[in-house]
């Protein structure tokens, strides 16, 4: 680890592709001297973020959510633009390691020199979610890239924190499954900006049809998060190639009328701000539970609580009652 937080800084305004990887894996670190460098490098970087268009991506498994990327991302290319691909790896929660290679996934796009592809271990956080997303998110702007993709991993726990963390946020689905709407919770759809049907091509387009209609049923339901914008839904084919673009031009689309209103600019204040109370929230917890009172009464309080001999209640108040005590951690 080079000791200059500036290096890292000038090597991500650079655009160097080897500054960056070695910066995100700072961030990604649990060492506290490396998180302590990633808090500074982040605080410097953060005068050159903002610029990107910040895309979610999920879909339940099967629905093509790697030959989507890696067919929107190449078409982004083409374009002029540069993308990063944020892949959220599921982690064991036991070894810890990953199980999915996303540069494997996406073969094309990883020799692609317009684009930089970075799996992140999830590590069971939020879900799925990695816990240094945002970060790395940020990062990625500062290096220059046009559009940040964050791709979950479609189990239906993390979508809504990658869209509380991005600007627009796209479901991925497929037809031909039967009940297309019963593999895809309430949820899901309350944060969806739009949803795309995918695998729409060969003998399978009536039923991508089909199920466009019965989406778009499903979200007349719901009262859309702003006035400004009704979430559409698209069919397409990623592996064909075919309506790809008019994703994009929709994602444009919203995003001119949503900086029109202010609403993209109040959107990324507020992440902003529920991001520093989710920190703030997780580190009071790990203070918590470093604290020496707490980690010598809590063994006993949980012992007793199972056999019932004090009540939950009881134990909870005990516990934070050794915040107001000025314990050594």
């Amino acid at each position: 680890m080079f000791k200059d937080p500036q290096y890292y800084v000038q090597g991500v305004l650079d655009r160097n592709r080897l500054m960056l990887a070695r910066t995100i894996t700072l961030i990604e670190s649990a060492l506290p001297a490396h998180q302590e460098m990633a808090r500074t490098i982040i605080d410097r970087l953060l005068p050159h973020t903002g610029k990107a268009v910040r895309l979610g991506i999920t879909g339940v498994p099967g629905a093509g959510k790697s030959t989507f990327i890696e067919s929107f991302g190449t078409l982004l290319t083409e374009m002029g633009f540069r993308v990063a691909v944020l892949a959220i790896d599921p982690s064991s929660t036991r070894s810890g390691g990953s199980i999915l290679g996303d540069k494997t996934r996406m073969e094309k796009l990883a020799v692609n020199e317009m684009a930089f592809i970075r799996p992140s271990p999830s590590s069971g956080t939020l879900g799925g979610v990695a816990r240094k997303t945002r970060e790395t998110m940020l990062v990625c702007e500062a290096a220059g890239f046009d559009v940040v993709i964050v791709e979950t991993v479609g189990v239906g726990q993390s979508e809504t924190t990658v869209a509380s963390m991005v600007d627009f946020f796209l479901v991925l689905q497929i037809s031909g499954a039967g009940d297309e709407l019963q593999g895809i919770k309430k949820g899901v759809l309350e944060v969806a900006d739009a949803i795309v049907i995918n695998k729409a091509d060969g003998d399978n387009i009536s039923r991508a049809q089909m199920a466009r209609k019965e989406y778009e049923i499903a979200l007349h339901l719901l009262t859309p998060a702003t006035p400004t914008w009704s979430p559409p839904v698209l069919t397409c084919s990623a592996l064909k190639m075919t309506g790809i673009r008019e994703i994009w031009e929709m994602i444009l689309d919203y995003r001119e009328k949503m900086t029109a209103t202010g609403e993209l600019e109040r959107k990324r204040r507020d992440q902003a701000l529920d991001w520093m109370w989710f920190l703030l929230k997780e580190g009071l917890e790990e203070w918590f539970y470093r604290n020496s009172k707490v980690r010598e009464l809590l063994p006993e309080l949980k012992r007793d609580v199972e056999n019932g001999k004090t009540a939950p209640t009881v134990a909870a108040i005990a516990m934070l009652s050794l915040l107001d005590s000025k314990c050594a951690i």
